[in-house]
């Protein structure tokens, strides 16, 4: 197989470099999402996924992540997940070392230090002060996409960055990483982590990944929807809009903020698709990157219409 790996949002580009190095060297899919999500974590300018990202309502950064193998059809996940910069990594010990797919809260941070993991500051001098401010006038808690334009249209700062790859054993892997929404309810937990929102893998299938408003997506349980129809036979391209106007039918009144999709196939094809409610050019668009032919290519995706 052609090795193939796609991710979510601009900062996608950062993630499909890193994980097609590894794919062409022979790696494994699940070793190239891993690697490509912690590049992703420690990048400080990335302001919703790991070291860097905005923080709770507290002034807590808590992270959500989850990874998913596809040849033996195992996960890991983490919730809340604290003082800890690679939650992705902490979510495939979970997978690897235990007998369960979730920790979270402080006994998940009680686990990663108990397997060598770091206890290290997540909050940036520059996060910190955008936090302080925030105090001064707070809003109410938003997915980092949607927030106020005040920063130029290439900002790369944006939401949950999902991850897909296909090796060239011809096996898949998924992963989902992020901070969740800026400012969020402590303990508040979205759809990245859950296995079959967030993200889901049928290694005979196909993969999928979904990244937006967690708290409307995980209603639907987007991935699954997606992988499902793939393993019906149904294009990876038609897969994502059939999820996100199912969706859109059962919560017509709540798209404000959006829903955004990609998938892969187990032969290698590429299908992205977002809700047009809550993406508007230029700032705002549905940003994805993918790999084709050994380059990265970032671009728009396709967008899916609410119907009355």
């Amino acid at each position: 197989m052609t090795p193939v790996f796609v991710a979510t949002w601009r900062f996608g580009e950062e993630a499909c470099t890193v994980g097609l190095k590894l794919l062409t060297s022979g790696s494994s899919a699940l070793d190239a999402i891993e690697a490509a999500g912690n590049a992703v974590e420690l990048n400080p300018a990335v302001d919703s996924v790991g070291y860097g990202s905005l923080p709770n309502a507290d002034g807590i950064v808590e992270l959500d992540a989850a990874i998913m193998d596809g040849p033996e059809h195992r996960a890991g996940a983490v919730a809340a997940l604290t003082d800890i910069r690679t939650p992705i990594s902490v979510a495939r010990r979970i997978m690897e070392r235990t007998p369960h797919v979730m920790l979270a809260g402080d006994n998940a941070r009680r686990f990663a230090v108990a397997q060598g993991f770091k206890i290290e500051e997540l909050l940036t001098d520059a996060v910190k002060a955008r936090f302080e401010a925030w105090k001064q006038k707070p809003v109410a808690p938003t997915v980092a996409h949607f927030g106020p334009p005040t920063t130029p249209p290439k900002d790369p700062s944006h939401d949950t960055i999902g991850l897909l790859a296909l090796d060239a054993q011809g096996n898949l892997a998924a992963g989902c990483t992020t901070s969740g929404l800026a400012y969020k309810i402590p303990g508040r937990v979205g759809d990245s982590p859950i296995i079959g929102s967030g993200l889901y893998v049928d290694n005979a299938a196909g993969a999928a990944s979904a990244t937006g408003n967690g708290d409307e997506m995980m209603k639907a349980c987007l991935s699954f929807q997606a992988v499902a129809a793939m393993a019906r036979g149904v294009d990876p391209q038609e897969a994502c809009e059939q999820a996100l106007a199912y969706l859109l039918r059962k919560r017509p009144n709540h798209q404000g903020q959006g829903a955004a999709m990609i998938a892969l196939r187990k032969d290698g094809r590429i299908g992205s698709a977002a809700t047009r409610a809550g993406f508007t050019a230029p700032g705002r668009a549905w940003i994805y990157a993918r790999t084709d032919g050994g380059k990265v290519i970032v671009g728009e995706g396709a967008y899916v219409e609410t119907k009355a």
